[in-house]
């Protein structure tokens, strides 16, 4: 662990006390031996206010993907997606679809849902605006031509690439925030996602929903920016002289 935190966040390093935790009390029990972690005390994690986008930098994510090939159509979409819902980069990855079977189809552009695969496989729908609605519409259509256009993977890869797979998306977000001097990366959008859900007063319960938590311990994590966004506000209205 002291090397571990020489090296690495706290964070990784109470992720790797806990997994040794685990299976140290595994052992103990499966061969009647002492627990050489009993007693030890996990690595504090300080909380840290995580960063959301700023309206000028989802502006100028938007520029850098703006246009009419297809991988701008593809990389508009995933953006747009991925702020309005803030699903994870796995459940984005792992978005089907068909043009001919809605029962294959995780998309359903009337309602404005999609239908992602969580963590443990549990499944949830999310909903997204006319925005995005729009962005998936305009990259479908543009899918439609593509040589792969039958494969069941919703982001296809361009040329006669394989389909995106996780990887490929977060290369392509951190790539276009390059281009455009933004640091984006996925789970940047779920951070935001949250905050902004908070921020506007979303109740906790749909947004523990929405994101496929059961564990309030994600909420206090994600709402500690929109608790201080909320703080900073509340004592302009309150001490500021009129």
């Amino acid at each position: 662990m002291a090397w571990l935190l020489d090296r690495y966040s706290t964070a990784y390093a109470s992720n790797q006390y806990r997994a040794l935790q685990q299976f140290f009390k595994w052992l103990s029990a499966e061969d009647e031996l002492p627990d050489p972690m009993s007693g030890l005390q996990p690595p504090r994690v300080p909380e840290k206010l995580v960063p959301v986008f700023t309206s000028q930098e989802l502006t100028r994510l938007d520029q850098a993907c703006a246009g009419r090939s297809f991988a701008q159509r593809r990389d508009t979409a995933i953006i747009a997606v991925l702020q309005a819902t803030g699903i994870r980069l796995a459940e984005m990855a792992g978005i089907l679809y068909s043009a001919d079977d809605p029962r294959c189809s995780d998309i359903d552009l009337w309602q404005r849902e999609i239908t992602v695969r969580g963590k443990g496989g549990k499944h949830r729908i999310v909903r997204i605006g006319h925005h995005a609605a729009r962005s998936l519409d305009r990259y479908i259509r543009a899918r439609s031509r593509h040589a792969q256009a039958r494969r069941p993977q919703l982001w296809l890869g361009t040329g006669n690439r394989e389909p995106l797979t996780a990887a490929g998306i977060y290369q392509m977000i951190t790539r276009r925030g390059r281009q455009c001097g933004v640091d984006a990366y996925p789970h940047r959008f779920r951070h935001h996602f949250s905050y902004t859900w908070l921020d506007r007063g979303g109740p906790e319960g749909d947004l523990m929903e929405l994101n496929g938590w059961t564990s309030p311990q994600m909420l206090r994590r994600y709402g500690a920016s929109a608790r201080s966004a909320r703080a900073r506000r509340t004592y302009d209205r309150i001490m500021t002289d009129t």
